[in-house]
């Protein structure tokens, strides 16, 4: 599913070909009992689903893309929700004519390859509802 090489509290992290990224980088996590830290890469992909907030609804609006794209930034934090791994990701793709979609990351099928880095920090920080955003925030 991946391959990975440790420096520290870092880690380099390859995801085999055709993974979902994810599902991947969750069970990396478990693997390596990461309860917090930060993730960035870059990729390809040609499957993906984005979600939005819509703040005036506090509901989440999902869409999915079927075409080959390059991932040109994937960052975000990894914690924990009711004892599980939680990774709140974001994305920004290229397309075919060079424009840009993103958003928050759902899910993404690799197309070619997936190179991040992990950061694990020592402890751990969960996650809890907020009525008022309608999002799972920091429980610092």
């Amino acid at each position: 599913m991946y391959a990975f090489k440790q420096f520290g509290s870092k880690y380099v992290l390859s995801i085999d070909n055709h993974q979902e990224i994810s599902a991947a980088l969750a069970a990396f996590c478990r693997e390596k009992d990461i309860r917090c830290g930060a993730v960035y890469g870059l990729g390809a992909i040609n499957k993906a689903t984005f979600r939005f907030l819509d703040p005036a609804t506090k509901k989440y609006v999902d869409k999915t893309f079927e075409e080959q794209m390059e991932i040109t930034n994937l960052t975000g934090n990894i914690s924990r929700k009711d004892g599980e791994v939680y990774l709140h990701l974001h994305i920004t793709a290229s397309r075919r004519d060079y424009s840009c979609i993103g958003g928050h990351l759902l899910s993404a099928v690799l197309s070619g390859a997936c190179e991040l880095v992990v950061e694990s920090f020592d402890g751990e920080i969960g996650r809890r509802f907020d009525p008022e955003t309608g999002l799972n925030l920091y429980d610092l």
